[in-house]
């Protein structure tokens, strides 16, 4: 009878079996992997038997089932089925020391024999992943580390940042109890989108599913800048008050803010409080760059905001005139209706004004005329009446008194007037 042979056993989870089929003849047996801690079977299975003897031996060549019988003293070992076709073994509690090639014999002239190797698979421990830098800056390079240590076989990692597939590098190391420990590093260059998105370790094993751990980035970058314009809204005109505000976002959060104006001064009266900035009366001479500098540990950003003053709104009175004017509330088709009209009204006032002027051209024709015609028929008869005599007075009075009065012989004058 053969003697039991010593074993040690470590409990652990899962069993994977990977058939693959060895043939001898009429007796056929399988390949186990089995992980540690579970339990493996191991069939041994007779084609065409003539009521020949199956035995199972382990590794040592010690026999652990005779037919039905388990000579070998462990307990580990149970029958699990035995006919004239199969004799089927279970091996609970596996250990790395249960490794090896099981012969299935069949008692024949000359014996056959096949052959079952038990693979025993040990998953990894938990994966530890570390960082060079706990909290990196926006723009530098990390390298982050994951390690699977003391498993069989070894362990393939993966990369994962977000939903991205990323490629490490690795190394494999055998340990003196047929071991391994995989260890893989990954270098990225960070930005400040990258702050908080996880970057995840993968474990890959066939004694083991989803099996990774994961560590968050933390990024520090520059503050973010941004002016708003509390009022006025709209256009900017002199009297008005102006109010901005300066909002900023960083890692860490900025710790000091400050309001400049580019190649000027800020307006004396000018009140700013933390990061608002306000002015009131406004005028030109305020027109300018007005910037808002945020620093925090990372370094120093700005933004900037254009001021333009214009002139302020004056109310006059309107003029007193003829012409007509669109109400705001005319409907476009009305608007369109009278742009249409302008011409022939335009047309109508120039038929009427040529008219006009026709006649009044003929009305001076005739007046014309008729006084032509009036001038033509009243002629002007003039007659002069000198003292005879008078050539040969001495002067003026003694003419005068030597004329004889009468105008019977006078020369006739006559004068005509058109």
């Amino acid at each position: 009878m053969a003697r039991p042979a010593s074993l040690s056993f470590s409990n652990l989870i899962s069993i994977s079996l990977c058939p693959s089929t060895v043939q001898s003849q009429n007796l056929i047996a399988d390949n186990v992997s089995v992980v540690e801690g579970e339990t493996a079977t191991i069939s041994c299975r007779v084609k065409n038997n003539d009521d020949s003897v199956i035995q199972l031996l382990n590794p040592n060549r010690q026999t652990i089932y005779f037919r039905d019988v388990r000579p070998l003293k462990d307990a580990r070992f149970q029958l699990v089925n035995f006919s004239d076709n199969e004799l089927r073994v279970s091996l609970s509690n596996v250990s790395l020391s249960d490794e090896g090639r099981y012969v299935c014999q069949l008692y024949t002239d000359p014996p056959q024999e096949a052959y079952a190797d038990i693979t025993v698979l040990i998953p990894p421990g938990n994966p530890i992943i570390e960082s060079r830098e706990d909290i990196v800056r926006e723009g530098n390079e990390t390298e982050i580390t994951c390690t699977s240590m003391g498993s069989k076989p070894a362990a393939t990692i993966r990369w994962m940042k977000g939903d991205k597939e990323l490629q490490g590098k690795s190394k494999v190391e055998a340990t003196y109890d047929r071991m391994f420990t995989v260890t893989s590093w990954l270098r990225l260059t960070v930005m400040r989108e990258d702050d908080g998105v996880p970057v995840v370790c993968i474990v890959d094993h066939p004694a083991v599913k989803d099996f990774q751990t994961q560590k968050y980035l933390e990024v520090q970058y520059k503050p973010e800048v941004t002016i708003k314009v509390e009022f006025p809204q709209g256009l900017i005109r002199e009297g008005e008050n102006l109010e901005l505000t300066c909002q900023a976002k960083g890692k860490p959060q900025p710790h000091q803010v400050n309001w400049v104006r580019v190649d000027d001064d800020v307006p004396s009266h000018a009140v700013i409080t933390g990061s608002d900035l306000f002015i009131e009366n406004l005028n030109k001479s305020y027109n300018g760059t007005y910037r808002c500098v945020v620093s925090n540990s990372v370094g120093e950003t700005y933004a900037d905001y254009i001021l333009y003053v214009r002139d302020a709104l004056t109310t006059t009175p309107k003029p007193t005139t003829t012409t007509t004017t669109i109400s705001a509330t005319t409907s476009p088709p009305d608007i369109l209706q009278d742009s249409q009209a302008g011409p022939e009204a335009q047309r109508l006032d120039h038929a009427v004004i040529g008219g006009v002027v026709a006649v009044v051209v003929f009305a001076m024709l005739c007046l014309l005329i008729v006084l032509g015609r009036y001038f033509a028929r009243h002629k002007g008869t003039y007659f002069t009446h000198e003292a005879k005599g008078a050539d040969d007075a001495a002067d003026a009075d003694t003419a005068i008194i030597n004329a004889e009065g009468g105008h019977n012989n006078s020369d006739e004058k006559k004068e005509y007037y058109i």
